[in-house]
């Protein structure tokens, strides 16, 4: 068995401090675990942002004038154009830390969580209604499992 897609190229900028952000190799091993299984080959950008630049992106792509803590952007490719490009993730360490501290959890946690639900939200998973949420909630459990971090959502 292998451990993610036969080819995976995942490039990680990062435009926010690098304190208390995991290296890029965690974003790689990630991003192959949420794969495993369902894509061959893929190619994809991670960028770490700063609030600043994290609410313009939601302010402009999603009409929410805050910084999220990820956003999923999938390639749209044209018409009969055949690449392994899946799109982009961009992910606001600020928000990240916070969040991690709120629910207390280990920040490298919640960098995985997000990075793979962000990675699902490019194949095209979604949570707009209870079931959806519901699917797509256990697929992150069950590869953060694998990665033997804990359940995301599970009660303090």
């Amino acid at each position: 068995m292998t451990k993610g897609p036969v080819r995976l190229d995942v490039s990680v900028s990062y435009a926010a401090p690098r304190t208390g952000v995991p290296a890029a190799t965690s974003f790689r091993k990630w991003v192959a675990a949420a794969l495993r299984g369902r894509i061959r080959e893929a190619d994809l950008a991670i960028r770490i942002v700063g609030a600043k630049e994290g609410r313009a992106l939601n302010r402009h792509y999603r009409g929410k004038d805050y910084a999220t803590n990820v956003l999923s952007f999938p390639a749209e490719l044209p018409e009969g154009v055949k690449m392994p490009l899946l799109g982009d993730l961009v992910i606001c360490a600020p928000v990240v830390a916070r969040e991690a501290k709120e629910q207390r959890k280990p920040a490298v946690a919640h960098y995985a969580h997000l990075t793979v639900h962000g990675v699902l939200h490019l194949l095209g998973w979604d949570h707009d209604d209870d079931k959806e949420a519901e699917a797509m909630e256990q697929l992150e459990r069950d590869i953060l499992a694998e990665l033997g971090l804990p359940d995301p959502y599970a009660e303090e």
